[in-house]
């Protein structure tokens, strides 16, 4: 394939997925590894049908959808771009910045892999809008003759290909064979069956009704038999499963022997297992003992760490990377989340925070009022770093004080002592007693 063919080819493709059109597939393509089959059951009707995942799920995408996001220049925040406010006012003109990113983590934990594409302007290249797509529509292929990555979505609606570039992929792990990522839903398939399983064992144990078993004489007739049979059901019905036994036959009880406490050991192994393979607290499935033994704000942090950092890591990763031009990553520009909200703690903790921080000339009151919530003071003494005076540096406070570069206040730097006291020449406390000088 010659050069020019390849870029008509690529521009012909990247002018027909802008407009969502037919477009015929770059060739020679063939698939990027190995896509691993939806299980026998359908993803989607577990996320409906089991509490624990629907929670897990939930909390996760609620969480990564509720963290501010913002876009940076050198540290500037630099909000008023209009990149910026794709990812935080509308993506697209169906759905709220929460929405975007809530779908996409959706899409994530049920189906492995979240899918968005970038509509980006013919003119400038620039991104103007960010669709989600539907994963069970997205193929990732290869193009053998170049080794470049393609995605191809293909649905009832819409039949495109387009490059790697303009497609937002978050995923969860990676097998080495193949760029699709793994759903903690196929991980869970067996323990998931097996719940299943005991569920409808237990249910139709706790249906099956109490057994009777009837002796009788031999010598009763067949129609006086029937008819004991039949008084004795009817006085069943009737008094709620008790009976009298009168003479001439004898009545023998088997009870259901149900035990409800294997059911809830099933649970909390499912429990486990189910936290295990979405990596979150066990706590979060409101697991009883887990939440007796463990410090809320412990399992908070241990959340933001373990689980959380990674997945915003991937987000900031592919938006950084797909939605900035090399140029303007360059020149210091990228887009990052703001976890600080998820481990402040409770206020007394927070209180000690802030002011340890502003007493150390880490942050201005404007800083910390953004942080909680509030407008920022007009005064400009709320933009100023402050140290404390007992904070300054000893080695060179006293430097300056030897070099008479600063008058010093007796009164702070040594306190008088009861019955007087020597000072020297620069206004110190001396520790020499009287009588030992010369």
């Amino acid at each position: 394939m010659s050069f020019m063919s390849k870029v008509r080819q690529f521009f012909g493709v990247y002018d027909q997925a802008n407009q969502i059109v037919q477009n015929p597939m770059p060739q020679p393509l063939d698939m990027a590894g190995v896509k691993l089959e939806q299980a026998t059951f359908s993803r989607e009707r577990i996320l409906e049908s089991n509490e624990y995942i629907f929670s897990i799920v939930t909390r996760l995408s609620n969480v990564l959808a509720s963290l501010p996001l913002h876009e940076y220049q050198n540290y500037k925040q630099m909000d008023n771009e209009p990149l910026a406010d794709l990812l935080k006012t509308s993506p697209n003109p169906n759905m709220t910045a929460f929405e975007f990113i809530a779908r996409l983590e959706t899409d994530r934990n049920v189906s492995g892999n979240g899918y968005a594409w970038i509509q980006r302007s013919l003119s400038t290249g620039e991104p103007i809008a960010l669709w989600p797509l539907d994963p069970n529509t997205v193929s990732i292929l290869r193009n053998t003759d170049n080794n470049s990555y393609w995605y191809r979505v293909t649905s009832d609606v819409y039949n495109f290909t387009i490059p790697i570039n303009d497609v937002i992929h978050v995923k969860h792990v990676v097998p080495s064979n193949s760029w699709y990522g793994v759903s903690p839903i196929d991980v869970l398939a067996s323990s998931l069956k097996f719940q299943r399983s005991i569920e409808n064992f237990s249910q139709s144990e706790m249906d099956k009704k109490d057994k009777f078993v009837l002796q009788y004489d031999r010598s009763i007739s067949p129609e006086k038999r029937q008819a004991m049979v039949n008084d004795f059901l009817r006085m069943v019905k009737e008094n709620g499963g008790a009976v009298v036994q009168e003479a001439g036959w004898k009545v023998d009880r088997y009870e259901s022997r149900f035990e409800p406490a294997d059911l809830t050991s099933v649970e909390q192994i499912s429990r486990i297992r189910i936290a295990t393979a979405f990596n979150v607290p066990i706590s979060f499935l409101n697991d009883d003992q887990a939440k007796s033994t463990t410090n809320v704000e412990h399992v908070n942090s241990q959340f933001v760490t373990m689980t959380l950092m990674p997945i915003i890591r991937q987000y900031e990763s592919q938006f950084n990377m797909k939605l900035f031009t090399p140029g303007k990553r360059v020149k210091g520009f990228y887009f990052s989340f703001n976890v600080n909200g998820l481990l402040r703690g409770d206020t007394a903790a927070r209180t000690q925070y802030y002011q340890t921080l502003t007493r150390n000339g880490i942050f201005k009151p404007n800083e910390i009022r953004e942080l909680e919530g509030q407008a920022p003071i007009p005064d400009e003494a709320a933009n100023h770093l402050y140290i404390s005076k007992d904070l300054y540096p000893l080695d060179k406070y006293y430097d300056a004080i030897l070099d008479n570069k600063i008058q010093t206040d007796a009164s702070v730097a040594a306190p008088k002592q009861e019955g007087g006291e020597n000072t020297n020449e620069n206004g110190l406390q001396s520790t020499e007693p009287e009588g030992s000088r010369d």
